[in-house]
């Protein structure tokens, strides 16, 4: 005899309150890995890694510059790998070459190649003069952003620490590219980066709704700078995680680590591990 509605709705009610831990962790803002955390085995074997990295339960994965000396058949096989694992590359990390005109249709199809989502610059300009952060942002950005944008793909700019300093005394550089670039350019937030140099990131997060649609999730602390791990630093991450997903319009994080006392995978899992301690 089939069941009736009622005992369908309070069996399915049952079964939810019982689900394994894995899948309610599946309806959280995804966790990837900055490939950078582990460079030296990815630049040995990129598919290696990539299988290992997956296999430690990182749902994405951000690859940086070297991804643009790829063939098209090389980033072919790369997206085939990620589908045939089930994770998905969502950005890229670029140098502002690949941000040029005469650079655009390269960028392109490699991060179409790729299945990507974000087009992000990680290599900027060095200066502490506003005007040439504006000048980043209105001529080189800009016009690249509404290439981007008819390719269906999306502009970011990744922060590191001199973003975050007053320039001369004047807007800091991170502000002057976010009011100078549209709501739709992605803010990528390097966290640990902006508390080393004092800058609140909630506050950061909190001033630009929407925007802060990924983070890198690095850790620091005076002691040790960015050799700590994930959760042992002085970000205070349970404060900037609800803020990037109630406000800050986060789709995925990211956790990078530039190194630590042990192996690049081994670093990787157990950043892993303590961002899944904090989060169930």
């Amino acid at each position: 005899m089939s069941a009736t509605r009622r005992e369908f709705l309070v069996a399915a009610a049952a079964s939810a309150i019982t689900m394994p831990a894995a899948f309610a962790q599946s309806k959280k803002t995804p966790i990837g890995l900055e490939l950078y955390s582990v460079r030296s085995a990815l630049a040995a074997d990129p598919t290696g890694t990539v299988k290992k990295v997956a296999a430690m339960g990182y749902q994405v994965v951000e690859f940086f510059s070297p991804y643009y000396t790829w063939t098209m058949d090389q980033a072919k096989d790369m997206k085939k790998l990620l589908d045939d694992l089930g994770i998905v590359c969502h950005s890229t990390h670029n140098n502002l070459p690949s941000f040029q005109a005469a650079n655009l249709q390269k960028t392109i199809d490699l991060n179409h190649a790729i299945g990507g989502k974000f087009v992000v610059l990680a290599s900027s300009i060095r200066s502490t003069n506003p005007d040439d952060w504006k000048k980043l942002a209105v001529e080189t950005l800009g016009p690249a952003l509404e290439t981007l944008r008819a390719a269906g793909l999306r502009g970011g700019y990744h922060n590191h620490q001199a973003e975050f300093v007053s320039t001369n005394g004047g807007p800091r550089p991170i502000e002057v590219i976010a009011a100078n670039t549209p709501k739709d350019f992605m803010l990528q937030f390097d966290v640990g980066t902006c508390v080393e140099v004092g800058g609140d990131p909630v506050a950061w997060v909190n001033a630009n709704p929407g925007r802060i649609n990924s983070l890198h999730l690095k850790d620091w602390n005076k002691e040790r700078g960015y050799r700590v791990l994930f959760g042992e630093g002085a970000v205070p991450w349970k404060a900037v995680l609800t803020a990037a997903e109630k406000t800050g319009g986060a789709e995925y994080f990211l956790i990078e680590q530039e190194g630590s006392d042990y192996s690049e995978f081994d670093t990787a899992q157990r950043c892993l591990d303590a961002y899944r301690k904090m989060t169930t």
